[in-house]
Order: structure tokens, then C-alpha cells, then sequence
């Protein structure tokens, strides 16, 4: 329960009720402004100094950008959030508030492909290891935080959707003295609130779900008055990501719907991952509900996102171009459904590649399961696969 409300249900009135927006209006408006102006010589030196937090500049705070981070923060139960102009500017801004050369970070094993390139490159040049640990492993993790500064967490993982306890691995930093970040983009707080289990900062690409419809980019962090604070005083202003303020309005609209869309691509996902499970062709289902007999504690629900590998003797190629209505695609959480072969990631040009540091199989393929409908997904996919295995 949150405030005695069911989870769902606070979700609920959280997205779809607004106290207030200026002009009555039922939507916040867009301030569509690159700067605010004083209206007087006291007010600006007021605000120089601290004693007034108001706007100035767009890039500091602006109207509609603060109406989605404290829509958001309301959601994950954080104090504070701090919009992005990327998932990747969330995720860079936030860790290098908290590690300096030298300083050393745990992390997840199978995280997001580009947080692990910005660990393998930029991070590498200052001279900041990365120490990578199953999630799973609880025992290896604390083997590993003494020392570090930062544990960086996703639940589940990128691709073979590995899910971890998250209060436990929580614990386990706080008792290091490591500060705790996690990336919730796959769960959104609908299925998952981080923060409630003792993670001190929550990540989201919020292109993916957060947005659902496939035309934002964004990122945002949330978490204590404190911690977000150091990250907007020490990385935000001057690595430059900030949200736009019609991204922000296009977040705030998509938030409306996140707990319907959610429950939509838990029960679409679900239905056609255990169909996958039954086909003497498909080798293994990376789904955390048919993973084990029960979510992990924190986790109380499943996205439209998941992978599976084919047995030997599939043409994944004309499996992947045979379908209709999942596009070849990269990114995922919008309204459409979308596959990415295992095979096209192992010979991405970028590098470090994650799918071979990790070991991802070569006939894997990861399904986002979007809003058209299961039986029509269903009777693409069944199309593709018997096109895939003709002789």
C-alpha cells in the first residue's frame, strides 16, 4: 500500500490528477522560453543568491520541465528529480556527480549497451574502474562494494533479463558506504519503486516507457533532496543535457497512461513468452516471470520486453524480415512492437560491445511487445517462424 492506496491505484491518481496549472488550463502549458526576466534589481540579486529559487534560464528550470520531474518523483516516491535530454545524459550527469579518477564502481552485469561503452571509454580515460558482478549473486556483490564508490544496478538486465533482489543488493552498498543507483526503465515505477527498497537514486530512459510513444528522447534521476541536488549543481549545468520543455510536455502526457499501457504489454508479453516456451524451436525464454517460480521481492510486475533464442536450423534473417507488425527496430516502450537479432548487436561497429563482453547468443532474439493486439502479434510471429524453418 502507498498512502493506504493500492500501488495501481496511486499511479493512477498521481498521473491522471493535477492540483493545478496555471490559466485553469486542464494540461500544463508549454513555456516554450530560453530565459526568465526579473522585475527588479532586488529580485535578480535575490535569486543570484540563492534566497529564491525561481526561474531564469531554461536550462536551470523551466515551468513544464518541473511539472513532469515532480510528476515523476511522485511516482517513484523520490524527493526530488531532475529531467534530461537523454537516458544517456541521465546516466552520465549522475555518475560523474559521484566518482572521481581513481574511484572505483560495481556494476550489473548485462546493463545497458551505451552505460557500458561510457564505462569502457570515458570513464576508462579517467582512470575509474568498473568491476562487473552477477546481480544474482549476492555474496559476489558484497565481495565486491568494499572500496567502491558507486553500485550501478538495472533489474532486470538488458537483454537476458536477469532480475535481482534490489533491497538486498541495496543493503549491502549502504552498509559499504556506496551510493546506490539503479536504472528502472524496463520495470517504471508501476511495477517497480526502487527507492521505497533502499536504492538512493532511480534512473529512467524515459523514451522508453515513461514517454510510450515513440517520439521523445529524454532522461530523468530521482531520489533525496540531497543527492539530486548534487548532481544539479555539480554535472547538470554544465554537461548541458537538459530537457526541453515541449519534451517535458510530451512526457507529462505519456505518464497519463503509463499504468494502463503497463498492465497492456505485462499481459500481451506474458501470454506470447509462454507460447514461445512451448515451441520445440525455441531453445530458452529470457523472461523474469518464467525464470523462476516468483518475481524477486520488489518487483511486482513484468514489461512487454524480453528476448529468446532459437535451437540450431532457424534463419533468423528470414524470421526477422518475414514479419509485419514487429519492426526491426532499436530502443523499445512505445506503442509499437519491435525485435532486435542477436546476431546484428555481436557485429555493432561501436565498441566495447557489451553482447561480447557479456556473451550474448548469436541466435537470440529480443521481442518489445507493444499495443496491437496479442492474437495478431501471435499470428505474425507464428508466420515468420514458419517461414524461418521451411527446407
Amino acid at each position: 500500500m502507498i498512502n493506504g492506496a493500492d500501488p495501481f491505484d496511486f499511479a493512477a491518481l498521481t498521473v491522471a490528477h493535477d492540483e493545478a496549472n496555471a490559466f485553469d488550463a486542464v494540461v500544463p502549458p508549454i513555456v516554450q522560453t530560453s530565459l526568465f526576466t526579473f522585475g527588479s534589481y532586488d529580485e535578480m540579486v535575490a535569486a543570484y543568491r540563492g534566497e529564491i529559487v525561481r526561474p531564469i534560464y531554461t536550462r536551470g528550470l523551466n515551468p513544464t520541465v518541473r511539472a513532469f520531474e515532480d510528476m515523476l518523483a511522485k511516482l517513484e516516491g523520490g524527493e526530488d528529480a531532475l529531467g534530461f535530454a537523454s537516458g544517456m545524459a541521465a546516466i552520465s550527469s549522475t555518475v560523474l556527480s559521484f566518482v572521481e579518477p581513481g574511484d572505483r564502481i560495481v556494476a550489473v552485469r548485462h546493463c545497458y549497451p551505451d552505460a557500458f561503452r561510457l564505462f569502457g571509454t570515458h570513464l576508462k580515460r579517467m582512470k575509474i574502474e568498473v568491476t562487473y558482478v552477477d546481480g544474482r549473486d549476492e555474496e559476489a556483490v558484497a565481495k565486491a562494494l568494499p572500496g567502491a564508490k558507486l553500485l550501478y544496478l538495472e533489474s532486470p538486465t538488458s537483454w537476458v533479463m536477469e532480475a535481482h533482489d534490489v533491497g538486498a543488493l541495496a543493503a549491502l552498498a549502504r552498509q559499504q558506504g556506496v551510493v546506490s543507483v539503479i536504472d528502472n526503465s524496463w520495470a517504471s515505477p508501476i511495477f517497480q519503486r526502487p527507492l521505497t527498497l533502499g536504492v538512493d537514486l532511480v534512473l529512467h530512459s524515459a523514451s522508453k516507457y515513461l514517454g510510450g510513444h515513440s517520439d521523445v528522447v529524454a532522461g530523468v534521476v530521482t531520489g533525496s533532496k540531497e543527492l539530486i541536488g548534487r548532481i544539479r549543481s555539480e554535472a547538470y549545468p554544465y554537461l548541458g543535457g537538459k530537457l526541453s520543455p515541449f519534451d517535458a510536455w510530451l512526457l507529462v502526457r505519456g505518464l497519463r497512461t503509463l499504468p494502463i499501457r503497463m498492465k497492456a504489454h505485462e499481459a500481451s508479453a506474458l501470454e506470447i513468452a509462454r507460447r514461445l516456451q512451448a515451441l520445440d524451436i525455441v531453445e530458452t525464454v529470457c523472461h523474469p516471470a518464467l525464470a523462476a517460480n516468483r518475481l524477486p521481492p520488489g518487483l511486482t510486475g513484468t514489461s512487454g520486453l524480453f528476448s529468446f533464442v532459437f535451437r540450431e536450423g532457424v534463419d533468423v534473417r528470414t524470421f526477422a524480415d518475414r514479419l509485419q507488425l514487429f519492426k526491426l527496430g532499436v530502443s523499445w516502450g512505445g506503442h509499437e512492437s519491435l525485435i532486435v537479432p542477436g546476431e546484428v548487436v555481436l557485429q555493432q561497429k561501436a565498441q566495447p560491445n557489451s553482447a561480447h563482453a557479456f556473451g550474448i547468443n548469436a541466435r537470440s532474439v529480443r521481442l518489445h511487445v507493444g499495443l496491437e493486439g496479442t492474437e495478431a502479434l501471435w499470428r505474425d510471429l507464428e508466420a515468420a517462424m514458419a517461414a524461418a524453418t521451411e527446407n
